[in-house]
Order: structure tokens, then C-alpha cells, then sequence
């Protein structure tokens, strides 16, 4: 993925320094993860959107309006009279992507003897995971470490200062 020409604001979070809260503090709640999900599988118009994930309009609504406003998708109209408009993924939309292939590999293990949706790369169904840009290593639980670089804190929680 590398580095982005412009990063998003970062939301403030409480707790651990954290990039995981604060990512989901962007997209954390189901229904903007959902809409996420349509509009990168071509479901642009807000009433597919809401067919498709299910959620009350008006919630569905407030989320589409977090996540433009995060810089996670944008507005794009299509209809002057009246005015229409379509989600589309911006580039921090897009890097979303693979986490959903991730999450869909997850529930396809441990929820879905038969996956609802399949995932192709290629002519080939996708095995989705994780892999070392610099070695080339699949990624696992156990070839993983965390090294806590925000000031003050440890594995364990915060330093006592």
C-alpha cells in the first residue's frame, strides 16, 4: 500500500495510542463497514445501498456522511434535476478492500460452511492473507510481534510518569 500523498485526520480515541482505534473509530460500526462493502462491489446509489446492507435510512444516512467527511468515499453527482448523487471509494477506500477480503476469509472459516460470496483473482478463487512486502513470508499469529512506539506506554498499558 505504502505511503499516501495525504494522510485523513486522525480521530481522537481514548486508550492505548492506537491505529486499530482509530480506524475504528472511522469505520468501526457495522453500517459503515456494510456501505463500504456495497460501493466497492459497484452499488453506488444510496437506495442499493440501503437494499443491500439492510440499514434504516436514516442511520445509513449519518454514516455516508461520516465516512465522505473522513475522506473514506465521495460524492459523485449523476442526476441534476433533482439532485442525485454516487459513492464512490477514494483512494483510502480502496485500501479498505483487502481488510474486507479479510474479514469475508475470516467468516468464511469460522461462520459459513458455504460462503455466500466467492472471491476471484484471475481464473482462480482468492486464498486471501497476509504476506511480508519485505520477505515474502505468509503473515501468521505467531510470526508477528508488537513493539509499542507511543510515548508512555508498554504492551502492559500505560508508564507511570
Amino acid at each position: 500500500m505504502g505511503s499516501p500523498a495525504t494522510r485523513l485526520p486522525r480521530p481522537a480515541t481514548v486508550g492505548r495510542p492506537c491505529s486499530i482505534a482509530a480506524t475504528l473509530a472511522l469505520v468501526g460500526e457495522k453500517w459503515a463497514l456494510l456501505a463500504v462493502r456495497e460501493i466497492a462491489l459497484g452499488n453506488r446509489r444510496f437506495d442499493a445501498i440501503a437494499r443491500n446492507t439492510g440499514a434504516p435510512r436514516d442511520i445509513l444516512t449519518t454514516r455516508l456522511r461520516s465516512l465522505e467527511a473522513a475522506g473514506i468515499i465521495e460524492r459523485r453527482p449523476y442526476q441534476d434535476r433533482p439532485a442525485r448523487f454516487e459513492y464512490h471509494l477514494t483512494p483510502a477506500g480502496q485500501d479498505l478492500k483487502p481488510v474486507l477480503q479479510l474479514l469475508a476469509r475470516w467468516g468464511d472459516t469460522w461462520l459459513d460452511a458455504d460462503p455466500p460470496v466467492a472471491y476471484t483473482h484471475h481464473d482462480h478463487d482468492l486464498e486471501a492473507t497476509l504476506m511480508c512486502r519485505t520477505c515474502g513470508d505468509e503473515v501468521t499469529p505467531h510470526t508477528v510481534q508488537a513493539h509499542v512506539q507511543a510515548p508512555g506506554w508498554t504492551r502492559q498499558g500505560p508508564t507511570d510518569t
